[in-house]
């Protein structure tokens, strides 16, 4: 399953350029209507924590996340102490130590996220020589962004009956030209939830989507609160002149 959502986004997410030609036949993206939209908008915990562990079980056994530490994680509503098992659970190279050799040791908060390679050149070996890309921008990174990302991992299906697919090619609307190599990396139940919550292929697709949007942004909703209180002051800030202004000039007219 990992080894397909690799290949998968290798070939998927590396696309071709603009929004147009990620339906190239007359298959717009569909508009996903994300909880972090507009201005007001603000991120689902729930839905980032379902979408970290989509990450944890499907991608990251060969996607690393190479801009996010551990403690960021408490960004998604992770405690302190869920925060130092999830670290504790990675192995971590470090070193050299005082033989001159590295050594592995349980992760730390303060680290950054494992990587699930040594080296590139390992990545590709194991993925028949694509290099997985990283992760942490891949959102902002590729035109159509959220909407592209999740049309790609949700576009799977039969090819039309006219229309002739070249061998070990699979069918997706959304990707260009349709035809992508890798079988479909998410379905139905392709992970079993902590809260509960049905993995249908969906709700997989906009968990992982919503967490990747996070991760490329994780200051997102304080830009946004930031943004609002400066609107704010500036606006009673021009109110407040405008009645300075009026009582100076009054005695004047």
């Amino acid at each position: 399953m990992r080894k397909l959502f690799t290949a998968t986004v290798v070939a998927a997410l590396t696309g071709l350029s603009g929004v147009a030609q990620a339906a190239e036949g007359g298959e717009p993206l569909p508009e996903v209507n994300w909880s972090w939209s507009g201005i007001f908008g603000t991120f689902d915990k729930a839905s980032l924590q379902r979408g970290f562990q989509v990450y944890s079980d499907v991608c990251s056994g060969c996607h690393a996340l190479k801009q996010l530490s551990y403690r960021n994680l408490s960004g998604i509503g992770f405690s302190e102490d869920q925060i130092k098992q999830i670290a504790a659970a990675a192995s971590i190279t470090d070193g050299p130590n005082d033989d001159g050799e590295m050594f592995e040791r349980p992760g730390l908060p303060s680290d950054k996220f494992k990587h699930p390679f040594a080296n590139d050149q390992a990545a590709r070996a194991a993925n028949n020589g694509a290099l997985p890309p990283d992760l942490s921008l891949i959102v902002k990174a590729r035109a159509g962004g959220a909407d592209y990302i999740h049309g790609i991992l949700t576009g799977y299906g039969e090819a039309p009956a006219d229309m002739k697919m070249a061998e070990g090619m699979n069918y997706n609307k959304y990707f260009p030209g349709h035809q992508i190599a890798m079988p479909q990396p998410l379905q139905d139940g392709a992970v079993t939830y902590a809260d509960g919550t049905e993995a249908t292929l969906d709700q997989e697709a906009r968990d992982i989507v919503t967490f990747l949007a996070w991760a490329a942004e994780p200051e997102t909703e304080h830009r946004k609160e930031t943004g609002v209180a400066t609107i704010l002051f500036l606006v009673i800030l021009a109110a407040m002149l405008f009645a300075t202004k009026k009582k100076i000039w009054s005695a004047l007219h």
